[in-house]
């Protein structure tokens, strides 16, 4: 009798905790999230055929890795959607300060990719650490700039400053042009949302033109994207132009599933371009579907942290959707000749086990910060200007 009575208790503990989380959850940005994945695998599942084949795979090679990369990412998502605040931030920093040493060593033994080295070959998977440094990124600089307002004397802005250039060089290094714009996206909103000076994030935005300036001038590859984007008829711009004729052919609603010819044409169909397959197979409306999923993510984030009170959860979140923003944009702003062409996944959707994961677990990470807690007492969000 103890042992049923011990189990029915493990049964109703486990019940009550996942009420409680359901309770105090973001049950709409969840939900969203969750659609998005389905759509991942609809999508990887109907443009990754063409290029297995085309490079000597199985046909369904990509679309099985990638429900892998999903259930996994789910997992983490809703894991982390678990813990306290407190233990996200401690995984975040822990995260960051690994991934900074994986950024090191990939400098070494990094896989050497069309001239770039961002990957390190594992048995059976790439694992790409600035993915998952990114949203580690964006949480440690919501720490440091949030102990400002505790420990007035701490000099948030030079700890960050220090944090961001050690990031952005080992970029560089590897290099990733791409990869530190958005990262700079992402901390200079951060600094904003925290109150900095405008005349220091004026100062931040010069150095980072400088920066793209200097790019241009010292990077080949950085040079002949932005002239391809700037002068298209004096260079072939393949992957654009059947991108752009992807939306031409399939219109308002497509021509159906698995009916796109672009993906026959395109290397990267399954992944940067995989917008572009969308529009061609399921055609404008399922775009705007899209485009109104990551935005109500987004629009829903930033709506939350009006009502939160604590200053580093409204940095953390703020971060993390910045991240998810300014990737989706990228991802599709190529895919319709908007941006210079960019290696860029479109978050959850692109095929990619580093990408799908590292989103995961950083949409994980925002769900814990958002989720419903009392008696809180701390600065309300508008006294955050002014203090620096």
């Amino acid at each position: 009798m103890s042992q049923i009575s011990g189990g029915d208790n493990i049964i109703n503990t486990r019940k009550n905790i996942f009420r409680a989380w359901w309770n105090t959850i973001d049950r709409v940005t969840i939900s969203i999230i969750f659609l998005i994945i389905a759509s991942s695998l609809v999508m990887v599942t109907t443009a990754s055929p063409a290029v297995a084949t085309r490079i000597g795979l199985e046909p369904l090679y990509f679309m099985k890795r990638q429900a892998v990369f999903l259930v996994l990412g789910a997992i983490f998502l809703v894991t982390l959607s678990f813990i306290s605040v407190q233990n996200a931030r401690r995984i975040a920093i822990i995260g960051f300060c690994c991934c900074l040493i994986l950024l090191v060593a990939v400098l070494f033994v990094g896989s050497d990719i069309k001239g770039a080295k961002r990957w390190i070959s594992l048995p059976g998977f790439s694992l790409q650490p600035s993915e998952f440094a990114k949203p580690f990124f964006s949480i440690v600089t919501a720490w440091i700039l949030s102990i400002k307002y505790s420990e007035t004397r701490f000099p948030a802005f030079k700890v960050t400053l220090f944090s961001y250039v050690i990031f952005i060089g080992l970029l560089i290094l590897q290099p990733d042009f791409g990869m530190s714009i958005t990262v700079t996206i992402i901390w200079l909103g951060q600094l904003f949302i925290a109150g900095l000076s405008v005349i220091w994030i004026i100062i931040s935005f010069v150095l980072s033109v400088v920066g793209v300036i200097g790019a241009y001038i010292f990077l080949p590859h950085v040079q002949k994207r932005i002239d391809s984007f700037l002068n298209p008829q004096n260079f072939d711009n393949y992957q654009v132009q059947k991108s752009i004729e992807a939306f031409r052919n399939g219109g308002f609603y497509g021509t159906g599933p698995g009916e796109g010819a672009v993906k026959y044409q395109l290397p990267d169909s399954h992944t940067d371009f995989i917008f572009a397959v969308i529009g061609e197979e399921m055609g404008v409306i399922a775009c705007l579907v899209i485009v109104s999923l990551y935005a109500i993510i987004v629009i829903r984030g930033l709506y939350i942290i009006t009502q939160e009170h604590d200053q580093f959860n409204i940095l953390a979140v703020s971060g993390i959707l910045i991240q998810i923003a300014i990737q989706s944009i990228f991802n599709m702003g190529v895919s319709l000749h908007l941006f210079p062409t960019k290696g860029m996944t479109l978050p959850l959707i692109s095929y990619g086990g580093s990408s799908v994961i590292a989103t995961s677990m950083a949409l994980g990470l925002m769900l814990a910060f958002t989720r419903k807690r009392y008696n809180v007492v701390t600065l309300p969000i508008h006294n955050l200007r002014g203090r620096w």
